[in-house]
């Protein structure tokens, strides 16, 4: 497809666009003059009161139409999400999770983006090692935010190392062209033992302070080793020692950053607390939570929306007006999987629910990951294979729930191309799928259906496996 021709894939019912007679075939190729190159020119120029858009239907006519929309949007679905070429990664970085997967998976799998649209889409961090200066110029133009940096160190030298790209060093300059725009950034730090820990993480925290508050966040999460590294750079996982002297280094920045800045700005990954042997920190810790999808927070979140959820529950049941009678709840047998990391803290909140519920009895279990390898311990690398192998013969009782982090995103497949069907139609058990948090795990456990209320006081998230839930100090 020629660049700034745009083939549209179908149009919304009802929609400006279905008014104006476009259909799936026709390409756009302007609008107000104005070449569009991606989504985000697309989406910045139809954000206006009018314009002139130019369409090359099907057969080759040119149509020029004029739209007074309001800001409505033309309602145009088009072949390709971004409206251009996904960017893939220049760098080979030492610890890059994709090279370590087995042969014969999906190709999909083995594609390494380092796309700064899918920071703002997805919420994909990227390293700005791709990016150009018009890529710079057009985030700061369009006020595009936040955006995700994975940083790993502000060591050029080191940086280069790590990402074994030449460039690597040269392109931190880019967070200071955002940071003086003023544009939202969150950052990130795969840690690897022996390399950027230690002093080099103490150097990383402190020179990323001076990005605040434009920086809002920063998560420090250990390295992901599989068992397929076979002439890969040697990386030791960490252990309990090594944990704690990360943590002893981020909790310090912690203390000091709030009594400075009222921020705690740098959190440890859940993982480096059950490594390490220590409880997470209480909710306020976790400044409302900006790093759960790297794993900061997600049990302490669960944990804090179960109590929640469950309070609720309790007091419907008091309400006269809403009066939900336990002995209604269906006794049950039923069980949920998880990863290894987080089974002991997922159990603890089930006998929470169980314990206000006792006609409900739940099977907790952990599937070791065989497929990547043992030190994999995390629910979203589990495949379906390793799930029927071992909980074949295990008492699931009447259904199976599994967190939604197992399944490709939208659809019901595992990493291994295995389908919820298949892992039902194994083990001869209905899966249900426990698509958000707390209270979406309560009402999984006890049957509940229809929509659930609100609850105020806990940020809703997507059920994960990343750390305990116990109580700190």
């Amino acid at each position: 497809m020629k660049k700034g021709k745009h083939k549209i894939q179908a149009v919304e019912p009802g929609s400006i666009a279905e008014e104006l007679e476009l259909e799936a075939g026709d390409f756009l190729l302007s609008i107000n003059g104005n070449e569009i190159e991606d989504i985000f020119d697309y989406e910045y120029y139809v954000n206006s009161e009018s314009m002139v858009m130019l369409v090359e239907k099907a057969d080759g006519e040119l149509w020029e139409l004029e739209i007074e929309n309001g800001y409505e949007d033309p309602g145009i679905i088009f072949e390709n999400g971004l409206m251009s070429a996904y960017k893939t990664c220049s760098n080979r970085c030492i610890f890059c999770f994709i090279d370590q997967m087995p042969p014969g998976m999906r190709d999909t799998l083995y594609f390494k983006d380092d796309d700064s649209r899918l920071s703002f889409l997805q919420g994909n961090y990227i390293t700005l090692t791709n990016m150009k200066d018009h890529d710079i110029e057009r985030i700061i133009r369009f006020k595009l935010a936040p955006i995700n940096i994975s940083v790993h160190t502000t060591n050029p030298r080191l940086r280069c190392e790590m990402l074994h790209n030449r460039f690597a060093g040269e392109a931190l300059k880019k967070i200071d062209r955002l940071y003086a725009a003023q544009i939202p950034m969150n950052g990130q730090i795969v840690l690897c033992r022996g390399i950027n820990d230690g002093e080099e993480l103490e150097r990383t925290i402190r020179d990323l302070t001076k990005y605040l508050p434009v920086m809002e966040s920063v998560s420090v999460v250990p390295v992901g080793l599989s068992r397929f590294r076979e002439g890969l750079y040697p990386l030791e996982p960490f252990d309990e020692e090594s944990a704690k002297a990360a943590l002893e280094i981020i909790e310090r920045w912690q203390r000091e950053l709030w009594k400075s800045r009222h921020t705690h700005f740098v959190h440890a990954s859940d993982e480096f607390y059950i490594l390490a042997g220590r409880p997470l920190p209480k909710n306020e810790r976790y400044d409302n939570y900006p790093q759960l999808e790297n794993g900061v927070g997600m049990l302490r979140l669960l944990d804090c929306e179960v109590t929640a959820a469950l309070k609720e529950l309790t007091r419907k049941r008091k309400s006269a007006k809403q009066r939900q009678d336990p002995d209604k709840i269906k006794p049950e047998t039923l069980s949920i999987a998880t990863g290894e990391l987080a089974r002991p803290y997922l159990k603890q909140q089930i006998e929470k629910i169980t314990r206000q519920y006792p006609q409900k009895q739940v099977h907790v279990y952990a599937i070791r990951n065989d497929y990547f390898g043992e030190r994999i311990t995390v629910a979203g690398l589990l495949t379906g294979q390793d799930i029927i192998r071992q909980l074949t013969g295990k008492v699931l009782g009447e259904r199976l729930l599994l967190p939604a982090c197992m399944f490709r995103s939208g659809e019901e497949v595992f990493l291994d191309d295995v389908t919820r069907e298949e892992v039902q139609s194994a083990l001869q058990v209905p899966v249900n799928i426990v698509k958000s948090g707390g209270q979406d795990l309560i009402r999984a456990v006890l049957g509940l259906t229809g929509e659930p209320a609100r609850i105020a006081s806990c940020q809703s998230y997507e059920l994960r496996d990343a750390g305990p839930n116990a109580d700190s100090d």
